[in-house]
C-alpha cells in the first residue's frame, strides 16, 4: 500500500489569529514548502455521518481576494458534485449561485 502526505502548518500571532500558511505534499511537483494565504479542509466522518472542516485564512488577505476563493472554490465544489455524482442539475445550480455570488461582490 502506498502512502502520500500533505502538511499543513499555522503561523499564529499572540492573539493565536494565522499570520502566515504553508503547505506541502509529498507528491507535488517541488517538495518545498509553499506559503498560502488561505485554505477549506473539508471532511467527511462517516462514522458520524457528519462532515467537519478547518477554515483559516491569514489577516492580511483582502476581502476581494477572499471572495475570488469563495468563488473558485464554489465552482469547483459544483464540477466535483457533477463527476463524483452524474448530477447535472444540481451541479448547474451550485455553477449558476457562484455566478450570482461573483456578480453580487463584484469580482466578474
Amino acid at each position: 500500500m502506498k502512502e502520500s502526505h500533505i502538511q499543513l502548518r499555522v503561523v499564529l500571532d499572540e492573539n493565536k489569529i494565522p499570520e502566515k500558511l504553508f503547505w506541502k505534499a509529498d507528491n507535488a511537483e517541488s517538495p518545498d514548502e509553499k506559503e498560502m494565504d488561505a485554505f477549506f479542509l473539508s471532511l467527511w466522518d462517516k462514522k458520524e455521518n457528519n462532515s467537519m472542516r478547518i477554515d483559516l485564512w491569514t489577516k492580511e488577505m483582502p476581502v476581494e481576494t477572499m471572495f475570488q476563493f469563495f468563488y473558485q472554490n464554489l465552482i469547483s465544489m459544483s464540477e466535483t458534485l457533477h463527476r463524483a455524482t452524474g448530477e447535472e442539475e444540481m451541479s448547474k445550480h451550485m455553477e449558476d449561485f457562484a455566478e450570482y455570488f461573483a456578480e453580487k461582490t463584484g469580482i466578474k
